[in-house]
């Protein structure tokens, strides 16, 4: 029998608020919160294992039943008051899941012969970085590696953005150097994107196993990814703002490597 939770007071209820809201109590639990039907599906499909679900069949966006769960998920029904208090936006089908945390390492990445890694050094925005691993999706990058991070990889903010893209592309948080002691490893070539000392991007050859590597768009890269790069690109620009949202940027770069590696 499905419990019904009815009031926002009940301590699974707070729980949930607390993993949303606070990365420290994420990290105590081992659990992270996914909110949507579409983003939990892409969750499970990349191996993830749900804890606990709550289900809301009275919302407008519910339009389907809840599928057939795995074994030893717990499936609770609340009312529609108490998913308007949980729920970040409303049409999200009426689901909501704590799943438990799975932290990839560098090395667990299993690259291919030709790959294509984006890297970000002390990312801070989780908007930013969830569009960027949508965007990596999109163009087949086999993995995203978060440098020195500032936002934890299962912030809200940072799956909403991602629209799944953070189960379906290999992410992994790192320190700068770990990361670079990988791709020199490896024989991968590393890019930074910067105004100084660079060349056009569309003039960089991109075949090869290629790393792109992006700073933060206050700071830029540290000068120890400056110092360390194969090669330095830039995105030209033609009016009067110096510069491009991060997420805009790597997406143009991580297609110019699809367009050399695929048509050139």
């Amino acid at each position: 029998m499905i419990e019904t939770i009815t009031s926002a007071q009940n301590p699974k209820i707070k729980l949930l608020l607390q993993l949303q809201q606070k990365s420290a109590e994420r990290r105590k639990a081992g659990l992270f919160v996914v909110e949507g039907r579409r983003e939990l599906m892409h969750c499970l499909e990349a191996g993830f294992v749900a804890d606990t679900i709550f289900w809301c069949p009275s919302v407008e966006a519910a339009t389907e039943p809840m599928p057939q769960l795995p074994e030893g998920v717990r499936l609770f029904e609340v009312s529609k008051e108490v998913y308007e208090k949980i729920a970040y936006r409303g049409s999200t089908e009426g689901v909501i899941a704590e799943v438990k945390t799975r932290q990839l390492t560098l090395d667990d990445l299993r690259l291919p012969e030709q790959s294509l890694v984006v890297v970000l050094e002390r990312v801070e925005k989780p908007g930013n970085l969830g569009a960027i691993l949508r965007s990596a999706d999109a163009a087949g990058v086999d993995a995203v590696i978060v440098c020195d991070p500032l936002t934890d990889l299962y912030n809200p903010n940072l799956i909403r953005s991602s629209v799944g893209g953070i189960f379906s592309v290999p992410c992994v948080a790192c320190t700068s150097d770990e990361c670079i002691a990988f791709l020199k490893q490896r024989g991968i070539q590393i890019l930074t994107a910067q105004l100084q000392d660079s060349s056009l991007y569309y003039d960089t050859d991109m075949r090869r196993s290629t790393a792109i590597v992006m700073g933060t768009e206050a700071t830029g890269l540290t000068d120890q990814w400056r110092n360390i790069a194969d090669a330095h690109i830039r995105i030209p620009m033609l009016g009067r703002i110096d510069s491009l949202n991060v997420s805009v940027s790597a997406a143009i770069l991580m297609y110019e490597a699809v367009r050399q590696k695929n048509f050139v």
